[in-house]
């Protein structure tokens, strides 16, 4: 995924597309480890954090990754949890607003980081339920990672990249 052809719209369209019935357990343990099978394929090291209701229902924290990573799943996903949106979504329109992303409005740093990588569990009918995030890469791919695995778990073939 290049993020100069990433626009609100084609995340928003993602949005649309990844919701789920139901989330439990198991698909949080199927959506984490499809995305470290993925990352393993990809040849690199990533954190994964997925949670419904802060809860966390998987993590792992594959080599070549620190503690720091599981800051940047803390604050990107606080970030989604307050906003209801993937956070590279809030990232890109930073950018289009001419904002530093990094310093928004209302958004304390030490909590919360406008860069992608964590998604919203929407279970349709109920609404945003918890996040799936990754962290370790630039926050293009940490997104990209994170809408790939989506799209297979959900088995659908027409979301925009």
């Amino acid at each position: 995924m290049d993020k100069h052809t990433v626009t609100l719209d084609t995340i928003k369209r993602q949005e649309e597309a990844l919701q789920f019935t139901s989330f439990d357990n198991d698909a949080a343990l199927a959506i984490g480890n499809k995305i470290v099978e993925m990352a393993k394929a990809d040849k690199v090291g990533v954190t994964v954090d997925v949670a419904v209701n802060r809860n966390p229902l998987f993590f792992h924290a594959m080599a070549g990754t620190s503690p720091n990573n599981a800051d940047w799943i803390r604050r990107k996903s606080n970030l989604v949890n307050r906003t209801g949106r993937a956070s590279f979504f809030t990232h890109l329109q930073a950018i289009e607003r001419g904002q530093d992303y990094d310093n928004l409005p209302t958004f304390d740093r030490k909590d919360f980081a406008a860069h992608g990588g964590s998604f919203p569990i929407v279970v349709k009918g109920t609404g945003q339920v918890g996040t799936i995030t990754v962290s370790g890469l630039a926050g293009v791919d940490d997104h990209a990672l994170v809408v790939r695995a989506l799209t297979w778990y959900l088995k659908v073939d027409d979301v925009p990249l």
